[in-house]
């Protein structure tokens, strides 16, 4: 049976990854929307080999274009482009791939209607982790998680009863900055910062490795996916990004999930669950391993994770402050406006500055968001 699936976020890393994963099962996958950004030209190349029902691009002009080279395709754009591609009645999964809080209106109207959100935007569950899970629940909408962390923990629990989990391991690589030195890391370059030791992501994530935010947000993304307090999440540094997260039970069994670090896996996964497809994923060689590293993070040295964590046990508007703080900094510091030391500056004042409250709807969400994106950016123009 083919499994007809919606991409959201096409061109990102992670669209890019899933387009490699469609390509390796191409006679039990079928795309039948794509959206995008601005990266029509990949976009285009994406059309020609998949032929889809609908496609959506961020601006007007590009979706004009679009449909001069394809006048019998479906095109739309903006918001509402993004919505109907979530939404296709053709589509039972839809790959949730757009980057940031962007993401989050396509992600709950795919959740209203029921179907499986394959999902790789951390930031959908951050800043509205309650009422996401809350929808799911009542139309029967699967979340099944495409981090590679949340999809490994999602594996070692399927067959255990969540009464008896003691603690969740959160696995990383420690990002590029890991061995360097605490008085260097302030003025880390973009090309330090980038130079990620195992995985090829995206610049935003990539940076998020670097300051361990990644993990942080992860915290609350666990929490609300599998009903755990974050008392009961932990994070540890793997360097060698081969065990993607562990559960440990009350009698002390350990579970983990391993793979070579290739987001295809976790990707295929969402898709084709509960079949496990033979893909085009590099198998481990253990003969080749000589060793697999754990260590506590060093908090003086991932500033972030600590006010990830102090955020969420606040109030939600704080991890909704924390995620917008977030992105206005990363983006700030990809321009050259700030430096990499001053990241959790920017987001630890700007969550000092917001005031607890909980937030009942997509509007009030998007309303704390806009707040905090102009605390930070008033912050980052005035050097405060």
């Amino acid at each position: 049976m083919t499994i007809k699936i919606s991409l959201l976020g096409s061109t990102g890393s992670i669209g890019q990854s899933t387009i490699k994963v469609a390509r390796s099962l191409k006679d039990e996958i079928k795309i039948t929307g794509l959206s995008a950004g601005k990266n029509v030209d990949l976009l285009i190349e994406q059309i020609k080999e998949f032929n889809p029902f609908l496609v959506s691009v961020k601006e007007e002009e590009d979706a004009k274009k679009i449909s001069k080279l394809f006048p019998k395709l479906q095109v739309m754009y903006g918001e509402v482009g993004n919505l109907e591609v979530a939404s296709m009645k053709e589509s039972a999964v839809v790959v949730a791939a757009i980057v940031g809080i962007a993401g989050l209106p396509s992600i709950m109207k795919s959740a209203k209607l029921g179907k499986r959100i394959a999902l790789a935007n951390k930031e959908a569950l951050v800043t509205s982790g309650r009422l996401l899970i809350e929808t799911a629940r009542k139309s029967g909408a699967e979340l099944i998680p495409v981090d590679s962390e949340h999809c490994a923990i999602f594996q070692c629990l399927r067959a255990e009863n969540v009464r008896f989990l003691e603690k969740i391991l959160l696995t990383g690589s420690g990002g590029a900055l890991r061995d360097f030195p605490l008085d260097k890391i302030e003025n880390a370059s973009l090309k330090d910062v980038l130079n990620h030791p195992t995985w090829k992501m995206g610049r935003k994530i990539t940076i998020d490795s670097a300051t361990l935010m990644n993990k942080g947000l992860e915290i609350i993304e666990a929490s609300y996916l599998f009903g755990v307090s974050q008392k009961k999440i932990e994070v540890l540094i793997h360097r060698e990004s081969i065990v993607h997260s562990l559960v440990e039970f009350t009698d002390g069994s350990v579970l983990a999930q391993l793979a070579e670090p290739d987001m295809a896996l976790p990707i295929q996964y969402a898709i084709t669950f509960p079949v496990r497809k033979k893909g085009e994923v590099k198998k481990i060689d253990f003969s080749k391993i000589n060793n697999l590293s754990f260590e506590n993070p060093d908090l003086r040295k991932y500033p972030c994770l600590k006010l990830a964590r102090e955020a969420f046990a606040t109030s939600e508007a704080h991890t909704i402050s924390l995620n917008a703080s977030n992105e206005v900094a990363v983006k700030s510091f990809i321009e050259g406006r700030i430096n990499f030391g001053a990241i959790p500056e920017v987001i630890k004042k700007v969550l000092d500055s917001t005031k607890p409250y909980q937030a009942d709807s997509i509007e009030e969400i998007f309303h704390t968001d806009k707040i905090a994106r102009e605390k930070a950016y008033k912050i980052i123009s005035k050097g405060e």
